[in-house]
C-alpha cells in the first residue's frame, strides 16, 4: 500500500460513518447488515447486539465483507471503499473504554441518548485484509486493488493480532476436547453359523 493510497483509505473512513457489513450465515448464504462504526488508523470498531444473527455468523467465521460509501447525483463522481476483512470481539475492559471514547467522538449525538447494556452488546474489532479503493473520477467502475501488510497495520496491532489468534487456537482445542467421544457402532452382522476354513492343500 502505498502513502497516497493509505491516505486516500483514511480520509474516506474519517469522512463516512455507515458501513454495510457481510458476513456468512451457517447455511452458506450471505447475510449484509448496515452498522455504524469508528475507526483508528486502518482498524475499523462496530457495535452490534449479542443476539444477533451477525454476531454468531462472526462467532463462527470471522471472514466478512464490508462497503462504505455515499450517494450523489453524479454517477462519475461515486467514491468509496469496500474491504475483505476479519472480524475479532473485543473483550478487555481497558480496550472496550477506548474504543467507546471512539465512538462517543464519531457519533456525538449518542451521548445524549440512554446508553445500552454492555452485557447485551458485541463489540468487534475489524482487520481490513484487501481494500478496494472505488473512484469513478478516474474512469467508470474504477478501482485500485490493495493488499494489506502488517507494515501497513502498524506493529501494535499485528501483535495483538497474534495475541488474538492464539487464543482463538486455544479456545477451539478446548472446545474439541470437551466434545464427548463419537459412540463407535459395530456395522457387522454377526455370522449366524460358524465359518469352516478349509486346510489349503
Amino acid at each position: 500500500m502505498t502513502p497516497q493510497d493509505k491516505e486516500t483509505t483514511l480520509r474516506l473512513l474519517a469522512q463516512h460513518r455507515i458501513m454495510t457489513v457481510a458476513t456468512v450465515r451457517p447455511d452458506g448464504w450471505p447475510q449484509a447488515t448496515t452498522v455504524g462504526y469508528a475507526s483508528e488508523g486502518l482498524v475499523l470498531y462496530f457495535l452490534c447486539s449479542r443476539q444477533s444473527q451477525k454476531a454468531a455468523n462472526i462467532a463462527a467465521d470471522n471472514r466478512i465483507s464490508l462497503a462504505i460509501d455515499h450517494d450523489t447525483r453524479d454517477p462519475m463522481g461515486i467514491e468509496g471503499l469496500s474491504m475483505a476483512a476479519r472480524a475479532y470481539s473485543v473483550t478487555d475492559p481497558a480496550e472496550m473504554a477506548k474504543v467507546f471514547e471512539l465512538i462517543g467522538s464519531k457519533f456525538p449525538e449518542y451521548r445524549t441518548l440512554p446508553q445500552p447494556d454492555p452485557s447485551a452488546m458485541r463489540l468487534f474489532l475489524v482487520v481490513p485484509e484487501v481494500i478496494s479503493i472505488l473512484d469513478y473520477r478516474k474512469g467508470f467502475g474504477h478501482s485500485d486493488l490493495l493488499t494489506v501488510s502488517d507494515a501497513d497495520r502498524g506493529t501494535e496491532l499485528s501483535a495483538r493480532l497474534v495475541q488474538r489468534a492464539l487464543l482463538r487456537l486455544a479456545e477451539n482445542a478446548s472446545n474439541w476436547q470437551l466434545r464427548p467421544a463419537p459412540k463407535l457402532r459395530n456395522r457387522h452382522r454377526p455370522l449366524a453359523r460358524p465359518l469352516h476354513l478349509q486346510q489349503a492343500h
